[in-house]
């Protein structure tokens, strides 16, 4: 284990490396210009003179390695630079968006396996029955809904036809958090599902559940003690990538109710072209993937001991 640790953690070094210098590539080479994109936006006219002087601050004047070689020796001394748009620095404005981010996901997270796991069993057990029909029809439907759909939908109904909660979220309260965090929910349900299902039954038709009834043991015991433990990798996995979707701030749903995440600060970023802010960004999604994927390869083979890693003996 400490092996495969080790080698995964050495392994987080050039991947970082590779994806930072990609995306700080692809911005170099979209050719927007940010000082252009600050002047449209503040309404001044500068002289060629005072624009290049702007460049030069900014150190966009440089060939692509120099400004590539000059953010990373910063970003590794914790320097992650200073926003285009505000003149903040970007390691504090993204600490500030952060804790919302962590709170949409942590309650969206919840409320997908409050809602997922119950149905996804019963639909198991009930397999080819109307409630199963029931399940995997609303499954179906709510996999082919966007996000954006789904979040007009709440809007409508527990916005303004009953107003429960409020349309843009007005802080990081639990009633700003549920309209977003039910938006959520919705679509990863539908996925979770649809995989929970699958797994039960793959499991209920193995040979130590019919080997369970036939010594007699109740099928509630067999069901939570021993199918449900089987499935539990399945069920991780899709976890690994729901979380590390949902730590990357999903753009989409953080714009819709105005919700100050990481999300919504990426979109700020791009359609301003603040790119000290979008480089922070990306930084975060990488690493949180990373992680995230490191986490549960050590759970598989904590929850599942015929897994071994690192090619480990049995």
């Amino acid at each position: 284990m400490k092996r495969y640790l080790i080698k995964r953690l050495l392994l987080l070094v050039p991947v970082l490396f590779g994806i930072t210098f990609l995306s700080f590539a692809m911005m170099y080479l979209a050719g927007s210009d940010a000082v252009l994109q600050q002047m449209d936006a503040t309404g001044l006219a500068l002289s060629r003179e005072a624009l290049n002087a702007q460049r030069a601050s900014l150190g966009l004047d440089k060939p692509f390695l120099v400004q590539y070689v000059t953010w990373l020796g910063r970003f590794l001394t914790g320097d992650m630079g200073t926003s285009y748009v505000s003149g903040e620095e970007v390691f504090s404005v993204f600490l500030s968006k952060l804790p919302a981010t962590l709170e949409l996901a942590a309650v969206s997270m919840i409320l997908t396996l409050l809602i997922s796991l119950p149905l996804g069993i019963l639909a198991a057990v009930r397999q080819n029955k109307w409630s199963d029909y029931l399940i995997r029809f609303a499954s179906f439907t709510g996999n082919s809904l966007p996000n954006f759909f789904v979040a007009l939908v709440l809007m409508y109904l527990l916005s303004i036809r009953v107003p429960l909660f409020p349309v843009i979220a007005d802080g990081t309260g639990w009633k700003s958090v549920v309209l977003p965090s039910l938006t959520l929910a919705v679509a990863m349900s539908a996925k979770y599902l649809r995989q929970i299902r699958a797994a039960v039954l793959e499991e209920l038709g193995k040979d130590y559940v019919t080997g369970a009834r036939a010594r007699g043991i109740r099928f509630s015991v067999t069901l939570w003690k021993s199918v449900l433990r089987s499935c539990l990798v399945p069920i991780l996995t899709l976890m690994t990538l729901s979380a590390g979707s949902l730590l990357g701030g999903t753009a989409i749903v953080e714009s819709i109710f105005l919700w100050d995440g990481v999300g919504k600060m990426a979109v700020d970023a791009i359609s301003m072209r603040d790119y000290p802010v979008i480089q922070a960004y990306v930084v975060w999604m990488a690493l949180i993937y990373v992680l995230v994927n490191l986490v549960m390869d050590v759970l598989y083979q904590v929850l599942d001991p015929r897994i071994r890693l690192g090619g480990e003996k049995a």
